[in-house]
């Protein structure tokens, strides 16, 4: 993951025994604090509380919209909170979708500090909150996770299955990730930490449709993981490179490509009879 990457060099030299204890600092970058929100785009949205089962508080917006021909779950980046990807939210919104988003534990202003263990605890309060808001919807239900974000959304559709995935700017596990760099390689090993998206991907199967968004410019994670994970997908999918994408555009390089693919898919989402049944897997 960026982060491990970055951080890795401060941790260089540390026996396995302190990098364990030490991971959380140099594998996370959240800023705490709330800066741009969805009104400061004109839009409406409420803020919500969501409580995991370990006592944290989450920040999350939701912006139900009008006009909504999907509902999306949102998992942003590693770094900042949500007021960074505010305007992909609000673009969101923008193309007839009701959002949920959530900052993770320690970030923007959620409670805790970010481990791997507490960031599945996130995912988890959070699918439960976006599906008691309408159980009942008759609009595709999609889970949207970008970078970071894909392990979460990925792992959240083995809790409850989604209609449809979107997993953007992604890789398939950390030291997928790192592999080639001598240094961040022996790092990952040592560290407790895998976001292990291809795995939760394969508990899928065949049963979730997925788009996969990646930019050919991106610095951080390059496009070959993002077809890698791609790869890794059974099911019905498509994979669109997003021309001069890079990893932490907060507005899309190309937004024609980037929102014309997100529409298309969610018009195919539409077509299908029913939304989809809980996962019991």
């Amino acid at each position: 993951m960026a982060a491990l990457m970055l951080g890795g060099r401060a941790a260089a030299g540390l026996p396995g025994a302190l990098i364990r204890r030490f991971e959380q600092r140099f594998a996370f970058f959240p800023v705490p604090g709330a800066g741009v929100t969805p009104r400061d785009f004109g839009a409406t949205y409420a803020p919500l509380t969501i409580e995991t089962d370990d006592g944290e508080r989450l920040h999350a917006w939701w912006l139900a919209g009008q006009k909504v021909r999907a509902r999306v779950l949102y998992f942003h980046g590693n770094g900042g909170n949500l007021s960074v990807w505010a305007p992909i939210v609000i673009g969101m919104a923008a193309h007839d979708c009701a959002v949920l988003a959530v900052d993770y534990r320690g970030y923007g202003l959620s409670t805790g500090r970010p481990t791997e263990r507490g960031l599945y605890r996130d995912t988890a309060a959070t699918v439960e909150r976006f599906w008691q808001a309408d159980p009942s919807t008759n609009v595709p239900m999609v889970y949207w996770g970008r970078s970071l974000g894909v392990a979460m959304a990925s792992y959240a559709a083995t809790l409850r299955r989604p209609d449809g995935l979107i997993l953007e700017s992604g890789f398939l596990n950390v030291r997928s990730l790192v592999r080639g760099r001598a240094l961040l390689a022996v790092l990952a090993k040592l560290s407790s930490y895998r976001f292990p998206a291809d795995e939760f991907l394969r508990r899928l199967g065949t049963s979730v449709p997925t788009l996969v968004l990646h930019g050919d410019a991106d610095r951080v994670v390059p496009i070959g993981q993002g077809r890698a994970l791609f790869e890794a997908i059974a099911g019905r999918k498509q994979f669109v490179s997003i021309r001069g994408g890079d990893h932490n555009d907060a507005t899309p390089a190309d937004p024609g490509i980037y929102w014309g693919a997100v529409s298309d898919f969610l018009e195919e989402l539409r077509k299908r009879p029913t939304p989809s049944p809980p996962f019991d897997g």
